[in-house]
C-alpha cells in the first residue's frame, strides 16, 4: 500500500520533514521494521501519536506487521487514554525512530507485503465522543487504500509533490491522507510541527493541506498568503471553510481552495477537483467509487447526506448495534450531516449536522451555515455559529453567537435578512469573545448554549 517505500520512486534523503526532523525513506523503513518486530501478534498496538516521525514509524509499523494501530491523542486525558486502550485491547508501545532493524518484520517481507490481508483493520481511530463514550472507528487497509488513489486522481497529486501540513497524526486528516497519502502517492512530505503561516510560507510546498482555523490565520498575515501563491492547490477540510477566508485566499494567492467532504467512518468522499470550478461553500462530487443520496423531507430541498462506496469503515469495534444503527435498511451510510445538492452539476454543499445544524422555525427548514456564511461577510464579524433554540411559537428561535466589533445585534439581524431570506434572520444575537473549537477547528456549539466554555464578551 505504501508505494514510496517499495522503492519505486527511489531513496530521497529528505524524503518527510517532520517538526524539523528529516529522514529518507530507507531510514522510516528500518525504523517501521523495528516497530513492527515489536508488536508482531498483539491484537492492537497503541502509541501516543505527536507530531513525530515516531508516530510515522508507528503507522507504518502496523502495516508491515498486520497489527491493527491506534494512534492516541497525546492531550488525551487519563480518563480517555485508558478507555481508548481498554476498549481497543491495544497494547501501549513506546517508539524509538532512531532504532533500526534491516530485516522483515512480520508475516509480510516488505513494505508492499504487509501482514494483513487488505480487509483486515489496519487502524482504529476514536471519535470524539461527543454523544457518549468515543467509539473505535475500524478502517481496513483496503479502504484506506481506495480512498488514497481516488483523491490522488481527483488532486493530480503525484510523486511530483511536496506535501505540507500541520495536521494532528491522530486523525483521519494528518494521519491517512497527511501521511500515508504521502507516502502512498510517493510525494515528500514536510509537517511543520504546527501549522502557523509563518511555517507555511516557508516550506516551499506544492500542495498544502490545511482545516478552516489555519486558512484562516493564513489569510490575516498576507505576507505568509502570498508566500502560497507558488503552490499547485490548497486544500481545506474538517470544517466549512467561511466565504470570506476563500475570497481573501485567492485574492491573496491566485489559488481558490478546494474543499472535500469526509467523516472518520467514510475517509473522504466528496471533494472538488484540481484545475476544476471551485465554488466557496462547496465540496465539490463524489469521488470514484462513491455514490451518494439526499434523504429529505417532501419539498424540502436539504436532508441528510447518505452514501456507499469502497472507502467506508468496517464498523465499530466491538459495537454491532450501533454499526447497525449507522447504516439504513438498504445499506447507506447514515453521515448525520445536512446537506444539498445542485441538479446541474451534482456539486454537494454540507450545511451542517443533524442534530444541531438543522433549524426549524416558524415551518421553515434552515441551515445554520448558510446563515454563518453571511454573517461572516459583515465586514465586523471575525467568527460565528448559529444554532436553534425551543422557542414556543416558532419551534425554534435562531440564535447567533458572534464574534465582533463596532457593529449592534440589531444590524447584524437586518445585515442578514437583507442578503438572506427574511425568515433566515437571526432573532437574537449573543456576542462572545471566541467561538469554542475543537483541536480540528469545529465549533463546539453545544458549549455555547450551555456557556461552558467561558463568559460571553462584554
Amino acid at each position: 500500500m505504501l508505494t514510496a517505500l517499495d522503492g519505486v520512486y527511489g531513496d530521497r534523503k529528505d524524503a518527510l520533514s517532520v517538526a524539523g526532523r528529516t529522514a529518507s525513506y530507507e531510514e522510516l523503513l528500518g525504523a517501521a521494521r523495528a516497530v513492527a518486530a515489536d508488536v508482531a501478534g498483539a491484537p492492537a498496538f497503541a502509541v501516543t501519536a505527536t507530531a513525530s516521525l515516531e508516530t510515522v514509524a508507528a503507522a507504518v509499523g502496523g502495516l508491515l506487521a498486520g497489527v491493527p494501530f491506534v494512534p492516541l491523542p497525546p492531550d488525551a486525558g487519563p480518563a480517555e487514554r485508558e478507555h481508548i486502550l481498554r476498549d481497543s485491547g491495544a497494547v501501549l508501545t513506546d517508539v524509538d525512530f532512531d532504532r533500526r532493524s534491516s530485516g522483515p518484520a512480520g508475516p509480510g517481507a516488505g513494505a508492499g507485503a504487509p501482514g494483513a490481508a487488505p480487509e483486515d483493520p489496519a487502524l482504529v481511530l476514536y471519535t470524539s465522543g461527543t454523544t457518549g463514550a468515543p467509539k473505535g472507528v475500524v478502517l481496513t487497509g483496503a479502504a484506506i487504500a481506495a480512498d488514497l488513489d481516488a483523491l490522488a486522481e481527483a488532486w493530480q497529486w503525484s510523486a511530483e509533490d511536496t506535501l505540507v501540513h500541520g495536521l494532528p497524526l491522530f486523525h483521519v486528516h494528518g494521519l491517512v491522507l497527511g501521511v500515508l497519502g504521502a507516502l502512498r502517492s510517493g510525494s515528500r512530505l514536510v509537517h511543520t510541527g504546527r501549522p502557523t503561516p509563518q511555517a507555511y510560507a516557508e516550506a516551499g510546498g506544492s500542495l498544502y493541506f490545511g482545516v478552516p482555523t489555519v486558512w484562516s490565520r493564513i489569510a490575516a498575515d498576507a505576507p505568509a498568503a502570498e508566500a502560497l501563491g507558488g503552490a499547485r492547490l490548497l486544500v481545506s477540510g474538517s470544517a466549512a471553510l467561511p466565504a470570506p477566508v476563500f475570497r481573501d485566499l485567492e485574492r491573496l494567492t491566485g489559488l481558490r481552495p478546494v474543499e472535500r467532504y469526509g467523516m472518520t467512518e467514510t475517509l473522504i468522499t466528496v471533494s472538488g477537483r484540481a484545475g476544476g470550478e471551485v465554488r466557496p461553500g462547496t465540496v465539490g462530487t463524489p469521488l470514484p467509487g462513491i455514490r451518494t443520496r439526499i434523504a429529505a423531507e417532501p419539498g424540502a430541498e436539504i436532508g441528510e447526506l447518505q452514501l456507499t462506496g469502497p472507502t467506508l469503515f468496517s464498523g465499530y469495534l466491538g459495537r454491532p448495534e450501533a454499526t447497525a444503527a449507522a447504516y439504513t435498511q438498504d445499506g447507506w451510510f447514515r453521515t448525520g450531516d445536512i446537506a444539498a445538492v445542485d441538479p446541474a452539476d451534482g456539486v454537494h454543499r454540507i450545511v451542517g449536522r443533524a442534530s444541531i445544524d438543522m433549524i426549524k422555525s416558524g415551518g421553515y427548514r434552515i441551515g445554520a451555515g448558510e446563515i454563518e456564511n453571511a454573517l461572516l461577510d459583515h465586514p465586523r464579524v471575525s467568527e460565528a455559529a448559529v444554532v436553534g433554540v425551543p422557542d414556543a411559537d416558532l419551534g425554534q428561535r435562531i440564535v447567533a453567537f458572534v464574534v465582533a466589533e463596532g457593529v449592534t445585534g440589531a444590524e447584524l439581524t437586518e445585515f442578514v435578512a437583507a442578503h438572506l431570506s427574511v425568515h433566515k434572520r437571526p432573532r437574537e444575537v449573543r456576542f462572545v469573545a471566541a467561538v469554542p473549537r475543537n483541536a480540528m477547528g469545529k465549533p463546539q456549539k453545544k458549549l455555547l448554549l450551555t456557556g461552558e466554555f467561558g463568559p460571553q464578551a462584554g
